[in-house]
């Protein structure tokens, strides 16, 4: 094998790859990268025999081919390349990766060992913009338990119900919810998939290209930007969500975002790990006082709002509520309240469609 790739395109791919690298596995040859030249193309793929990922970009090949290479060397050997053109030759078991007046030797696997990429075929697909998709998995990932004794917990539920998509997760303390209509509409589509994977996407370059997800037996099939991601969905019922959800509340605040946000961070300075912070609401005065009390010592925050409904004290994690803040784009943040010891329920704006439910503590 012979090509020539350039080195921030060589990066890009062995980055997006390199998900799929394990050195825990009794096959060495998972600790490595496989490559392929045919053509024009060069295809990089990675596998711990549960996700897999393929990447398929334009090189200039000289010579078709395979080969293995070792994953976390070539990673730090391009890392460390300057951006110009990178030539990899490949000899049985043996590759020299060159660039400009850098040259490297290295020992390679053997490609005949490699498992091959899986070929499924998919029963549910939808296709939604990346940055949709995007945006909404960075505010609900955050919430994703791990707690691996209730693994369906450490997923993120994603649906589309009534050409709506919808994104789920909980790690049974708080609850965080996205949804966006999809334009066109879009068959109904429902799987839980590992938050920390579906991170990983949502991570991913942007290039206004749109991303597919894709069902297959007990397997997420997702396509993007020449990338294939295939990995195991996680099986289970997901817990009925919808039903945590109230319909109405006894006391509603709206404030701003930032001064709220501001106000918990520093009610908590007392306690590194996530102290309580108790919230007095006061229709009369139409302000959010915050309190902690620790062994450290006590603090006190007002913040304006505009409230109605009835006063109120209610306790929250700090942690917890500076985490559903910070998921959220909007200017200003509405705070639901049914009482003292019922979950409250934080919202953007209309159009940021982004809730996130917060059990209380007892104060």
């Amino acid at each position: 094998m012979k090509l020539s790739i350039n080195q921030s395109e060589f990066l890009n791919a062995l980055v997006i790859v390199q998900k799929g690298i394990t050195s825990r596995s009794t096959l060495p040859v998972l600790s490595g990268v496989y490559v392929q030249a045919r053509g024009d193309e060069v295809t990089f793929q990675t596998t711990d025999l549960e996700l897999s990922i393929q990447y398929t970009t334009s090189a200039l090949v000289e010579e078709e081919g395979e080969t293995v290479l070792p994953g976390k060397l070539i990673v730090d050997i391009v890392k460390n390349l300057p951006d110009a053109a990178v030539h990899v030759e490949s000899s049985d078991d043996n590759a020299i990766v060159s660039c400009e007046s850098s040259s490297f030797s290295i020992r390679c696997l053997n490609p005949a060992d490699f498992p091959g990429f899986p070929k499924v075929a998919a029963e549910q697909q939808i296709t939604i913009p990346f940055e949709t998709f995007s945006s909404m998995a960075r505010k609900v990932c955050r919430v994703v338990s791990r707690d691996e004794s209730r693994m369906i917990l450490t997923g993120v539920y994603i649906a589309v119900e009534d050409s709506t998509l919808k994104m789920v997760a909980t790690d049974s303390y708080r609850l965080a919810m996205a949804d966006t209509p999809l334009e066109g509409g879009a068959p109904d589509f429902n799987a839980v998939i590992a938050g920390s994977f579906v991170s990983d996407l949502a991570g991913l370059p942007k290039t206004g290209e749109n991303i597919t997800l894709a069902i297959a037996e007990n397997q997420i099939i997702v396509s993007y930007a020449g990338t294939v991601f295939i990995n195991r969905r996680i099986e289970g019922k997901y817990p009925n969500y919808k039903q945590l959800i109230p319909s109405s509340y006894e006391t509603r605040c709206v404030t701003e975002r930032n001064a709220l946000s501001a106000a918990v961070k520093r009610a908590s300075l007392l306690e590194r790990s996530g102290s309580q912070v108790r919230l007095s609401i006061n229709v009369a005065s139409q302000t959010i006082q915050l309190t902690t009390s620790q062994e450290a010592g006590s603090t006190q925050e007002m913040v304006k709002a505009s409230i109605e409904g009835s006063d109120v004290e209610i306790g929250f994690n700090s942690h917890y509520m500076n985490e559903g803040l910070a998921a959220m784009e909007s200017s200003q943040v509405s705070l639901e309240i049914q009482g003292p010891l019922k979950p409250g329920i934080m919202r953007g704006s209309e159009e940021e469609r982004y809730l996130y439910l917060v059990m209380p503590v007892r104060i």
